[in-house]
């Protein structure tokens, strides 16, 4: 019988209608809010569990993860599916449901405090800190997904799922937290089409991958005040720095116009994809992703707010 982990993948690739304009390019979206735990991060954390596994690493040891939300609710499914066991550092800055998803499956949750609730530079180091002191203790193995191989080699199938939907994009834009996403599914997609555009995408306020100083934001699983080591400038053509205000906004118009109920991520990298939609013009493809679904974000402001007038 198939398993809960076997239905990791092929999720659906769909064009968006209503928000595009006549003389853009088209926009598709690979929508991985429809993973198990409804978000991409799923790929990523099997393929590094996998690989701890087959190292020997987790015989006597618990798996353990820093995190902004996405990451440790799917490490704790996983974990819950195999019947393994996790420990997961995050913070109040990150949306509480993932929060209460991660102890629902059964993590051990720790909890760093914020500063006044945002996402900073100093709460990643904070972050990271305390996971490399608990990995160095012995009882935990820090799968550290901003170092780890598997963060990039889990994006291979996500680039040939879209390809086997449709053969040709001019661009592919993502978001960037640890840059897997990017530069796993880039580097794949540059194999086959030698001349897509790699565009990355990060929120105005910590802009790093534009050379400027980090700052606080609010964008779960984005710009953690770092260039991340997986980042690769020589796959990259351009960044694009979005404000937050605009990726908001742009998660009400989805939900509202297209039926597409998603992330501040999203927002960022739909977003990017209308601006390179309008620099390519029509006939020309524009491949971006739906990080995860917008029910990860009710307890908080995203949708509560809503400024968008009713049709």
């Amino acid at each position: 019988m198939p398993s809960l982990i076997s239905s990791i993948g092929n999720t659906p690739l769909i064009r968006l209608e209503r928000i595009i304009q006549s003389n853009q390019a088209e926009i598709w979206l690979k929508l991985e809010g429809m993973n198990p735990t409804g978000s991409y991060k799923d790929r990523m954390v099997i393929a590094q569990i996998r690989a701890a596994i087959d190292s020997g690493k987790l015989e006597d040891a618990i798996p353990l993860e820093c995190t902004g939300g996405s990451t440790g609710t799917s490490l704790a499914f996983v974990c819950a599916a195999l019947g393994l066991q996790c420990s997961i550092i995050t913070s109040d800055a990150f949306s509480q449901d993932k929060t209460d998803s991660m102890r629902a499956f059964g993590a051990d949750v720790i909890i760093e405090k914020s500063e006044q609730g945002l996402i900073t530079p100093s709460l990643w180091q904070r972050m990271r800190e305390r996971a490399q002191q608990m990995h160095e203790s012995g009882s935990h193995v820090w799968l550290d997904q901003f170092r780890n191989p598997a963060t990039t080699s889990a994006f291979d199938r996500f680039a040939d799922e879209a390809l086997a939907v449709q053969p040709h994009f001019d661009a592919f834009c993502a978001a960037v937290g640890t840059a897997g996403m990017l530069v796993g599914t880039g580097k794949r997609l540059r194999r086959t089409l030698p001349d897509i555009e790699i565009v990355a995408v990060e929120p105005e306020s910590s802009s790093t991958l534009s050379g400027n100083s980090p700052g606080p934001h609010t964008v779960d699983g984005t710009a953690a005040g770092f260039v991340p080591p997986h980042y690769d400038e020589s796959l990259v053509d351009a960044v694009m720095a979005i404000p937050e205000h605009d990726a908001r906004m742009m998660c009400q118009r989805l939900a509202k116009e297209e039926g597409l109920f998603a992330g501040t991520s999203t927002g960022l990298n739909v977003c990017a994809a209308l601006r390179l939609a309008s620099n390519l013009g029509p006939d020309s493809r524009v491949l971006t992703v739906a990080c995860d679904t917008g029910f990860k974000y009710l307890s908080g402001s995203l949708f509560k707010q809503l400024t968008l007038k009713n049709a």
